[in-house]
């Protein structure tokens, strides 16, 4: 795709999010969402309190996912992998696919071949 065509539609995409932006500012539910959002903040802000207080004070089971915590909180850690090269009886332990010499052994053997030495550690 030519770089004009590209910039014409990127101009028309920007063009329909206008409309609707328009579009959503002129709803009446998203001005009294708005409304209530300014008012809540006054208040909290009157009190001292925070988002989580809030939270906790809705909800003090905790049932509601709170949108502030932090990705390592949520990323799983990966399982260690032990690969033995049947080939040369080499032994490699990893946790991911960013390992040298696994990926020789995936560019030599093929993917799926080499996934099928791993064996998950403990």
């Amino acid at each position: 795709m030519s770089k004009l065509v590209e910039m014409r539609n990127v101009e028309k995409e920007i063009q329909e999010l206008t409309a609707r932006l328009e579009s959503l500012k002129g709803d009446e539910r998203v001005k009294k969402e708005l409304e209530f959002e300014d008012k809540l903040h006054d208040l909290m802000k009157e009190y001292g309190k925070t988002n989580r207080d809030v939270l906790a004070i809705l909800d003090p089971e905790g049932r509601a996912a709170v949108t502030n915590t932090t990705s390592s909180a949520t990323k799983r850690t990966r399982k260690m992998k032990q690969y033995k090269n049947p080939h040369t009886g080499e032994t490699i332990e990893t946790k991911g696919g960013n390992h040298k010499v696994l990926k020789a052994w995936k560019e030599q053997y093929g993917s799926d071949v080499v996934e099928g030495w791993a064996s998950i550690l403990g």
